[in-house]
């Protein structure tokens, strides 16, 4: 598999964990359940933390973002 890729890869798949991450978070912080939530709105809470992090992204650099995730470049 091409590098890039697999980077590229990583990358989504970080930004997916830590938003449902983030997203759990939430949902706990609102004194709910993930239960009380159907899929479609939990994928919504979802979705708006993964907006989040690439807003961050854009602010911060990919590089930074990618240290802070975890995600080396070369390895």
């Amino acid at each position: 598999m091409n590098p890039v890729r697999k980077t590229k890869d990583k990358f989504k798949q970080a930004i997916r964990d830590k938003a449902i991450k983030r997203a759990y978070t939430r949902i706990v912080l609102a004194k709910a359940k993930p239960d009380d939530f159907a899929t479609e709105e939990l994928e919504v809470i979802v979705q708006e933390e993964e907006a989040k992090i690439y807003s961050a992204i854009k602010e911060k650099g990919l590089l930074a973002v990618l240290a802070l995730l975890g995600i080396g470049v070369f390895g």
